[in-house]
């Protein structure tokens, strides 16, 4: 084993444990999110959100777990784990591109500048730079290690944050259908009746 490469992954080993057993933890959260999602809107409506904002969650905490344990691995080099890095960022590149037309295509919710940058640019960016440093490690720059590490951290965040902001959207939008359901509807109001009828 090269030993450059050796001591630069053991370096890094504490923290992929952190990274990987957090985003393990977390794609169990999707479950509690999904199911809020399945009791909100029309069903054709309802499977076109969720491919767009609720599954590539799933995805990013599954990419953040997948790049820990390539770097958990004991590899003879920088080239095997950087090769298998540049792949799963390419990989992440086209499913984010996928996820960015499944965006644009489904009617459910129009969003905004805030989820445009957290469902589409910011995951982008992470697959890229895993890309990146993907093909840069396959040719032993030890330095760009802090690119992948860097990258695995923020899908972890875009898949706390995307979750989070699907929890609060559907429980806001069922509290107020829920409101809308239970108001009282007023009765209307006999017309008052003739005097001739009065008498």
């Amino acid at each position: 084993m090269n030993e450059t490469a050796g001591s630069a992954l053991q370096a890094w080993q504490s923290f992929y444990v952190i990274v990987g057993s957090s985003a393990g933890a977390l794609t169990g959260l999707q479950f509690v999110v999904l199911t809020l999602i399945a009791d909100f809107g029309t069903a054709g409506a309802r499977g076109a959100a969720i491919s767009a904002f609720g599954s590539p969650n799933v995805f990013h905490f599954c990419a953040a777990l997948f790049v820990s344990a390539i770097f958990s691995a004991p590899w003879g080099g920088l080239a095997p784990p950087g090769i298998a890095i540049a792949v799963s960022g390419a990989v992440g590149v086209i499913y984010s591109l996928i996820v960015l037309r499944r965006s644009l295509r489904q009617k459910e919710y129009k969003p905004v500048l805030e989820d445009w940058i957290w469902h589409a640019a910011l995951p982008l960016l992470a697959y890229a730079a895993l890309l990146h440093s993907g093909v840069m490690l396959a040719r032993n720059s030890v330095d760009t290690l802090y690119v992948p590490g860097g990258a695995a951290l923020l899908l972890v965040f875009i898949g706390i944050h995307n979750a989070w902001d699907t929890v609060m959207y559907v429980t806001v939008q069922g509290g107020l259908a829920r409101a809308q359901s239970d108001a009282p509807r007023e009765t209307p109001r006999e017309a008052p009746k003739p005097e001739a009828e009065k008498r």
